[in-house]
């Protein structure tokens, strides 16, 4: 009998579940391998380079770094936008005392780690950086919770996965409404025509994906202009992508199904190059520094305590059922503090400054690890070993992951 796809190995060992986050660390590996190479000054070279797009007088010309960080982060956005709305119409969020706990969770999940970082880096002059151990990195996330196999219980795995959506809802509205600095009025009025312009076709439930991404490239050079964030216009045109057509098809799961593996295996791996060196020469003045630390501590302690409490308090409150004992909350709270591209990302937007890109990926760095490793530790410890491990192909999480 073949394997179901949640049985699936690669290389002996490796979930396929896992193969995106096993991508991203291969990818920061080897950015960190070049950085600190006699090709590191081609790499940044390269990042540094600019390229202009579109007709002459109207182009829109950035840095390689910042295309990456605009244009392929607003195809990512614009898949989490995806994942959001379908959770929101018929997964984990539908129900609303079922995603109380869970978005309780999430709130305790970001304000504890932001206030550990202000702790740290407030004094020092870079509270804007607040919000970088806030996120949590869906993909790593269940990537790392799936090497456990099917010993973790369907209720914890779609615990984990309410939290980190909702966070990624989180984040993107920290984006929009912390890290905007001028706006532009007459190319936000145009880029606001253009949003009632989507909804018009939400409406009528058009179905062309083709006709929302053209749009959708329209409203980003105007959301750029403006001076908005422009990958929330990702999540603009994700949230007017239709669940049911006319014909009863659902261009909303075309959609993440077709763009599913794209943003997995190809955005996701290239910012993470762009963004995950950290040049080691001198890099040691930066192991103490109020950033590296408040960003270390907030994704590897902030996060499981704030989830762990307000899990506790919202199952004794709402006299729900937690999906887990305390010790299994705590290890999947660990596993929330996976922040790497989400807050990667919100580094990039939070400190411009090329010196304090480095705290900003050392303190990333090595609170991803220790709460992926504390994790996965806890969580061997405290769940019940399988004699006979069958393949359930069910897999809610690699269903998420994978499309299938």
């Amino acid at each position: 009998m073949a394997a179901s796809n949640s049985d699936r190995k690669y290389f002996g060992v490796l979930p396929e579940a896992a193969l995106p986050g096993a991508l991203l660390v291969v990818t920061a590996i080897v950015a960190m391998v070049v950085v600190n190479s006699p090709l590191g000054a081609t790499y940044k070279a390269v990042l540094s380079s600019s390229f202009g797009i579109g007709p002459s007088g109207f182009s829109i010309d950035m840095k390689v770094s910042d295309w990456i960080k605009n244009a392929l982060m607003a195809v990512f956005f614009f898949f989490v936008g995806l994942e959001l709305k379908r959770e929101l119409l018929e997964g984990q969020l539908s129900n609303v005392k079922a995603a109380v706990l869970p978005m309780l969770a999430a709130a305790g999940g970001m304000a504890m780690p932001a206030l550990l970082f202000l702790a740290f880096a407030s004094e020092g002059g870079f509270s804007r950086g607040w919000a970088i151990p806030a996120a949590t990195d869906i993909a790593f996330a269940l990537g790392v919770l799936s090497l456990l196999g099917n010993r973790v219980p369907a209720a914890l795995k779609a615990f984990l996965l309410a939290v980190a959506v909702v966070d990624d809802l989180g984040a993107i509205l920290i984006v929009a409404f912390f890290y905007t600095d001028t706006v532009h009025t007459t190319s936000l009025v145009i880029a606001t025509a253009i949003t009632a312009l989507l909804f018009a076709m939400n409406r009528f439930r058009i179905a062309s994906i083709p006709l929302y991404l053209a749009v959708g490239i329209v409203l980003w050079v105007f959301m750029y202009q403006s001076g908005i964030s422009a990958t929330i216009a990702g999540v603009l045109v994700a949230a007017f992508v239709p669940l049911r057509a006319k014909d009863g098809s659902s261009p909303l799961h075309d959609a993440e199904h077709a763009f599913r593996p794209w943003v997995m295996f190809l955005v996701m791996p290239v910012f993470a190059f762009a963004n995950a060196g950290v040049d080691l020469r001198g890099a040691s003045e930066y192991f103490t520094h109020p950033i590296t630390l408040g960003a270390a501590f907030g994704l590897a302690l902030g996060k499981p305590v704030g989830i762990l409490l307000m899990t506790w308090i919202g199952a004794t409150l709402l006299r729900a059922s937690a999906p887990g004992n305390l010790v299994q909350i705590t290890g999947v709270g660990c596993i929330a503090g996976i922040g790497f591209t989400m807050s990667l990302f919100i580094g990039v937007l939070a400190f411009t400054d090329p010196m304090l890109a480095t705290p900003v990926r050392l303190g990333v760095y090595a609170g991803s690890v220790i709460s992926a490793v504390i994790g996965l530790v806890i969580l061997s410890l405290s769940l019940p070993k399988l004699n006979h491990p069958k393949a359930d192909a069910t897999d809610e999480t690699t269903h998420l992951m994978l499309g299938r």
